[in-house]
């Protein structure tokens, strides 16, 4: 039986001691994590307990939360659990001029620094370019050596799907907006994958009134987005879910249905019965051949047939999840050729599928370029945070400050109204709102006077590293670059850099993120508004640093609309500063 905790089997191994196998996985398979509410404190202040409960609020949230693995397949909170509960410990007795160093989910430092300075610094999956790819990484996790950490995974911002859902609704509207100069309604999405990033998905697609039909091979996770309000229904026959979806269309319902089965197989299918939907997209861990794909013909009971391929002939597997990815792009083409609108969502599927001898794999875009670039430039992305409190009614309390002091802003307003209608909680309640320069200042200014006036307790800010300046993916975020700088790795390691300088509570640098090991360099960060003046002279930093670099960087690569928020505020920028396009 394999041990739970690898390190540790490796430990016994090595010294020859004796331990009972059976009794260590039942202990560790079935642990459980909850993020702690209330004002109680367990460390020795508010910095060190919002990222605590952030990172307990990881698990609580996560897929497989016995290993760790938050969501994405592979992507993970801490190395092992030996390594979780010296984090606890750590976190616990850190004092506020003290930093915590994660290599790859494992506690190797404290240092003694700043008050001003982080309390954690984290570096994930990173491995020098030259060897930066899935073999390299394998082998050095086989050593106990790495750990993949997606991106908010592996730094504890990963808030459950209401995470992302905000960024795949205007994803969608924007998309709507474009083809069809309205929103969804009457309008069909074929997509895959409703894991912890792909489950927002249906629901998203509902929110802007259309209809969607989410394939996905594990049957509890269609279970899971169903319980918890993201999926209305589930269907287990393909004929069935066509016919629900063309019948919602006919009369312009909203609908989400989570249909079981394998998008390598569903999709083929559905070209060649003639099925036509509106727009196609994915959102299946295509990213990982090995532990996050899902090869042809595998769904539901055999899932499990899948699993054990993929532990016993590792080599086999990887060459199925191959042409399985091939087949399942080249599917998305042929809808293309048909006439719907077909975009990636960010997963690497294009690439897997380009690799495997797919020529033309990229002749649909990304959704960067094709709908939020515009949004990126003016330093506009996923702003979100947290009560750590775990009381919803600050959340509440949030939701009609936002209102009140961006009353113009029809879109976020829009966005509060659905959230509050359509998303259930998950865990610590938090809130997502996309904020461009300027407005995240002001509005993490008024919460942070919210808690020092004791109208709501403590929050934790944080956002997806899906961000205006915070990666760089050329598969992904940086896709088709105006001034071709899409592999340029500087931007994001600057943004880190400038956080630290800036006082942030927690700062993070990872490889790989949703698209793979090599092929995306990405940074996070997290600001704790516990009431305090200290905290407003960290946010009236970092929330210029942080998406002012976002800025910067995309009117560096020439963006009219980035040039302009430079012209018009206070960045100092001089190369670009008064730069007529």
């Amino acid at each position: 039986m394999r041990p739970a905790n690898p390190s540790l089997f490796v430990t016994v191994f090595k010294e020859g001691l004796s331990i009972d196998f059976q009794y260590y996985e039942m202990v560790f398979m079935e642990r459980t994590t909850e993020a702690m509410g209330g004002n109680d404190l367990r460390c020795k202040g508010w910095r060190q307990e919002a990222i605590l409960r952030m990172l307990e609020n990881n698990l609580e949230n996560a897929e497989i939360p016995e290993e760790l693995i938050i969501y994405g397949g592979t992507g993970k909170a801490a190395r092992n659990w030996e390594c979780y509960d010296e984090i606890v410990e750590i976190l616990k007795n850190l004092e506020d001029d003290e930093t915590m160093v994660i290599q790859s989910g494992k506690p190797v430092a404290v240092f003694k620094t700043w008050k001003n300075s982080p309390r954690v610094l984290m570096a994930n999956s990173n491995i020098v370019s030259h060897w930066s790819t899935w073999e390299k990484f394998h082998e050095l996790e086989e050593l106990g050596l790495i750990m993949y950490g997606q991106m908010t995974a592996g730094s504890w911002c990963y808030i459950g799907t209401q995470g992302i859902i905000q960024g795949t609704y205007e994803t969608f509207a924007a998309l709507a907006k474009k083809h069809f100069n309205s929103n969804l309604k009457g309008k069909i999405v074929l997509t895959g994958g409703i894991g912890g990033m792909g489950g927002a998905q249906p629901l998203a697609v509902k929110m802007d009134k259309g209809v969607c039909i989410a394939v996905e091979c594990d049957e509890q996770r269609i279970d899971r987005r169903v319980k918890a309000g993201f999926c209305d229904l589930k269907v287990k026959d393909i004929d069935e879910a066509v016919e629900m979806a063309m019948s919602a269309k006919k009369d312009g319902k909203a609908l989400s249905i989570g249909l079981l089965g394998n998008c390598a197989d569903i999709l083929p299918k559905l070209v060649r019965d003639g099925f036509k939907p509106d727009v196609v997209t994915d959102q299946t861990s295509a990213h990982d051949e090995l532990n996050g794909y899902i090869p042809a013909g595998y769904y539901g009971e055999s899932v499990k047939d899948a699993l054990k391929l993929r532990k016993e002939n590792p080599d086999e597997y990887i060459k199925q999840s191959v042409v399985s990815m091939k087949n399942h792009c080249k599917a998305m083409l042929d809808f293309k050729k048909n006439g719907a609108v077909v975009f990636d969502y960010g997963n690497n599927l294009r690439g897997q599928a380009e690799k495997a001898g797919l020529k033309n794999a990229f002749d649909y875009p990304g959704f960067v370029p094709a709908y939020i670039r515009p949004m990126l430039c003016v330093g506009r992305g996923p702003f979100r945070w947290l009560a750590l409190s775990g009381n919803p009614d600050d959340i509440l309390k949030t939701d009609k400050l936002v209102i009140k002091m961006f009353p113009k802003d029809d879109v976020l307003s829009n966005w509060i109204s659905l959230a509050e209608k359509y998303l259930p909680w998950e865990g610590l309640p938090s809130r997502v709102c996309w904020l461009g320069y300027g407005d995240r200042e002001k509005l993490a200014l008024a919460m942070n006077k919210m808690v020092g006036d004791g109208k709501i307790g403590p929050v934790a800010i944080t956002r997806d590293h899906l961000d205006s300046g915070s990666v760089a993916s050329p598969y992904r975020e940086t896709e088709s670059m105006k001034d071709g700088s899409d592999a340029v790795a500087d931007w994001p390691l600057l943004n880190a850099l400038l956080n630290c300088a800036a006082g942030a509570d927690s700062v993070q640098i990872h490889n790989g993120g949703g698209v793979g090991i090599g092929l995306s360099t990405h940074a996070g960060m997290v600001v704790v508004c516990d009431g305090t003046k200290e905290t407003d002279e960290r946010i009236k930093r970092v929330f210029k640093t942080d998406p002012g670099m976002g800025v910067v960087r995309h009117a560096d690569a020439g963006y009219k609309e980035a040039i302009d928020v430079i012209n018009k505020t206070d960045i100092c920028s001089p190369m670009i500063k008064n730069k007529v396009q």
